[in-house]
């Protein structure tokens, strides 16, 4: 971008230091302060400065990440901070009550301006030199500062060169700014922070639910001592293809993403090759890569917060995140307790708009545990004075680092069990236990206490048919119920006679759950699933139970009657060996009807030396490894 060289000259007269600059601002005023890195750093400095001056002045801003100095119980009577979003250099203050905090949708803030309703008395802006056109840019820092500068009675802003000209909606006219403040130094960073396992762990679900093509958001939250989870999701996308960008904030993670070839918005419905966000935070090298890039589109809040707008983008998935969910699918993000922490950001905003997309998904996601007290995030009450951000009623994914539950649709019930199953395994006995106290289940799930568990990922595999189709398999899952009773009871005759032998048409809900709930310590039981529009339908099922005095397993499996004879239970059972084997089992038992001549078979064709004998048409089938 060419700047204007002579702009001091030509605008002599909007000219001046802070010092002078701040001594506009009176008593009783409000101040608002532009976000983030864009925070005009000596503009803030200037008015503390004026602080024995000054009483009664509301500052008011979305997010800084300067020391706020203004925020200090020094200056209580001079200056009292409403924040919009709560950020760690205003949270003490907030929380001890010497604060405010507004909680509205982001997308909302903007109107508020336009209104009238919450008027501006000065607005402290940063922006870069101006073009030979007299535009000036806000530079990192768009958001809802585009509509504070255009709405305010008295703007300052912070003429940097170090500021670099982003592309988009994201300029002003300088005659619509009162006074100019040159001030040459460095914009505020924020350094990346390295990533935990916990995060990387719940990165990988997240990725694991993002598509090719689709659009990706990702939130300005964080939890407490685990950090900013939706960021950290961009370290696990390279791999994915034709990847679109839609979000209030990037951060260092977007480079190598770009660089990998990952992201390149060919297949937005909307603003397609176009990185669109709204403003952000990281080091010099993110802001040189911004700067003056058309790739990157920085645009209003209240363009790229529009429900509308997010939802009209195919396959917008939305990243944001939890402090506390309970089993309904409640969700709080801006409290903990009583005390306010962060603020609701854009999760209603993305979450409608990713909800409503074609082929959009919503994901809220937690750490398992609070890592400072040790607590469960996932509750079977929302912690008193907690405030409900996402409503159960809107709720889609949940995801922690023990997995995914999916919950649009779903019965309290189902929620639960979803829940509880992603929950910290220390946790699951006693939140089964709430949940039947509080009746979100029957009281029959007593009888799965202990078996309550989810089994290692590592033991998933894939079968590709013939005519193409992928099978794929996975530990038996406590959410799978009802999935497994639709594969029971549309079983022939036949099949059921071969796997239970006998003729039984009913299977009570406690057989249902021994299917189910599997401890995967003694027992494993692997499914095969294939997908279908409402999720996925159970087509196999393999299981062995461990004699501890042998160490020896019985195994069994059926399959589906429509994909029977196309190799899945030679598959299966040769899965089930090797998981067997790797956790030490010398060999498999089985009783099979001498009628069922394609498992004796499987047995026989194994591989491995078989025994058998007969007595009274079943043969006991035993198998060394």
């Amino acid at each position: 971008m060419q700047y204007d060289s002579a702009w001091q000259e030509k605008f002599a007269d909007f000219i001046t230091t802070p010092k002078k600059a701040l001594a506009h601002v009176k008593p009783g005023q409000r101040v608002f302060i532009g976000t983030g890195c864009g925070e005009p750093v000596a503009l803030v400095k200037a008015l503390v400065a004026r602080a024995g001056e000054l009483s009664d002045v509301e500052i008011l801003h979305l997010l800084t990440k300067g020391e706020a100095p203004y925020a200090d119980k020094k200056y209580a009577e001079c200056f009292t901070v409403n924040s919009f979003y709560i950020g760690e250099n205003v949270r003490k203050m907030i929380q001890l009550g010497a604060g405010s905090y507004t909680p509205v949708l982001m997308s909302d803030i903007p109107r508020l301006f336009d209104s009238g309703q919450m008027p501006l008395d000065v607005v402290l802006i940063q922006v870069t030199p101006p073009n030979m056109q007299g535009k000036v840019s806000l530079g990192v820092s768009v958001d809802i500062v585009k509509s504070a500068a255009e709405n305010g009675s008295f703007v300052i802003a912070q003429v940097n060169p170090q500021m670099p000209w982003t592309r988009g909606d994201s300029c002003l006219d300088i005659y619509d700014i009162d006074l100019l403040v040159p001030v040459d130094e460095p914009i505020l960073e924020r350094p990346s922070m390295p990533l935990n396992e916990t995060t990387k762990t719940i990165a990988k679900h997240i990725v694991s639910l993002i598509e090719d093509g689709s659009t990706v958001q990702f939130g300005i939250g964080r939890i407490p001592h685990i950090g900013r989870i939706p960021p950290a999701v961009l370290h696990y996308l390279t791999d994915k293809k034709n990847i679109g960008i839609h979000t209030e904030l990037i951060t260092d993670s977007v480079i190598k993403l770009i660089e990998s070839g990952a992201v390149d918005g060919s297949r937005k419905s909307t603003d397609r090759g176009k990185i669109v966000a709204s403003f952000c935070m990281g080091s010099r090298e993110l802001y040189d890569l911004v700067d003056d890039n058309p790739l990157f589109s920085f645009r209003p809040t209240e363009y790229v917060n529009d429900p509308h707008v997010i939802s009209r983008q195919h396959k917008m998935v939305a990243i944001n995140m939890a402090l506390e969910v309970d089993l309904t699918g409640q969700v709080c993000a801006d409290s903990q307790g009583d005390k306010f922490y962060s603020g609701i950001g854009g999760q209603v905003d993305f979450g409608r708009g990713a909800s409503a997309s074609k082929g959009g998904k919503s994901i809220i996601v937690t750490s398992s545990l609070d890592a400072e007290s040790g607590k469960s995030r996932i509750v079977s009450c929302l912690t008193p004075g907690s405030g409900v951000v996402t409503t159960r009623g809107e709720v889609q994914y949940i995801v922690t680092e023990y997995g995914v539950a999916y919950l649009h649709g779903k019965s309290v019930q189902e929620r639960s069990l979803a829940l509880i199953s992603i929950a910290h395994p220390d946790f699951r006995e006693q939140l089964l236990k709430e949940a039947i106290e509080a009746h979100f289940i029957p009281q029959d799930f007593a009888d799965v206490e202990g078996r309550f568990v989810v089994a290692s990922e590592q033991i998933k595999t894939s079968l590709l048919l013939d005519d193409g189709t992928q099978i794929n398999f996975r530990p038996v899952h406590p959410t799978d119920e009802s999935k497994m009773r639709d594969l029971i009871y549309n079983l022939s005759q036949e099949t059921i006679y071969y796997r239970f032998m006998s003729h039984q048409q009913h299977f009570g809900s406690k057989q249902i759950h021994n299917f189910v709930y599997v401890d995967h310590r003694k027992d494993v039981a692997i499914v095969g699933v294939v997908p279908e529009a409402h999720g996925e339908d159970i087509i196999a099922v393999g299981r062995y139970y461990l004699d501890e005095r042998t160490n020896r397993a019985e195994v069994a499996f059926v399959i589906r009657d429509a994909w029977q004879n196309q190799g899945i239970g030679t598959f299966l059972f040769k899965h089930l060996v090797k998981t067997a084997k790797h956790n030490g089992i010398s060999g498999f038992t089985a009783e099979v009807l001498r009628e069922n001549k394609r498992m004796q078979a499987i047995f026989n064709n194994s591989g491995y030396k078989v025994q058998n004998s007969l007595e009274e048409g079943v043969y006991s089938i035993s198998i060394d490894f």
